[in-house]
């Protein structure tokens, strides 16, 4: 186990993506519960790779969402529902993951759900360059629909706790909705955090990431980089 300051971890973790070498794309998940500092860390490592001069594609699992009637059938505060129903993973793999693969033709579309229209979205696709890197964060990413296309797999771990207090201060809910304390409270306590130990009990994400992130001190983080 590592420890260090928030720049030496993501220095490490540029490292580490520097060295995975694939003839496609190299798609890195960046899994982890709500409020864990997922989009930050993913934000700042395409900082530092664009510097690189790598050619980088940002995308999320909110932008794979189905629209809000299909993801909350069994009610808006189900834990069953958020791990069932709430993402198109078909998509995911069919317009993303897939062309930047083994085979695949690198021509990609980053989204299929507009959340401020909560309708599908079809944005225009691009072709990436065959060294890109796909930084993709996102809850649930390594179950068995996803797991075996990522090239690289970071989990951010952090206090189940701690993500509540998160959630509190910045007011939202996730895909950015904004949220009163108590509708905060109760989609933590009853929706997000019973779907992440329903995911923690039957994928074990943290035993199958090849990097785990310990992010609960934000500017003095603890990482582990497991030999792949």
């Amino acid at each position: 186990m590592d420890h260090g300051t928030r720049g030496e971890l993501i220095s490490a973790l540029t490292e580490a993506i520097g060295s995975v070498t694939a003839a496609h794309p190299l798609r890195v998940a960046i899994d982890g519960p709500p409020a864990a500092g997922k989009t930050t860390l993913a934000d700042e490592l395409a900082v530092v790779l664009r510097a690189q001069a790598r050619d980088v594609i940002r995308a999320g699992i909110d932008d794979f969402l189905f629209p809000r009637a299909q993801r909350y059938r069994r009610g808006r505060y189900s834990a069953e529902s958020c791990y069932f129903d709430a993402h198109d993973h078909a998509a995911l793999r069919r317009v993303l993951l897939d062309p930047l693969g083994p085979g695949g033709d690198r021509r990609f579309q980053h989204a299929v759900y507009d959340r401020d229209t909560d309708a599908p979205a079809s944005p225009p696709a691009a072709t990436a360059p065959a060294n890109a890197v796909l930084l993709f964060d996102g809850v649930f990413l390594l179950r068995p629909e996803l797991i075996d296309r990522w090239d690289l797999s970071i989990f951010v771990s952090v206090p189940f706790e701690r993500t509540v207090d998160r959630a509190r201060e910045r007011g939202t809910a996730p895909a950015g909705s904004a949220a009163g304390t108590a509708e905060i409270e109760r989609s933590w306590r009853d929706r997000y955090i019973p779907s992440q130990r329903l995911y923690f009990a039957t994928v074990r994400p943290a035993e199958r990431a090849d990097i785990i992130v310990h992010n609960d001190r934000l500017q003095r983080p603890s990482w582990e980089i497991r030999p792949r």
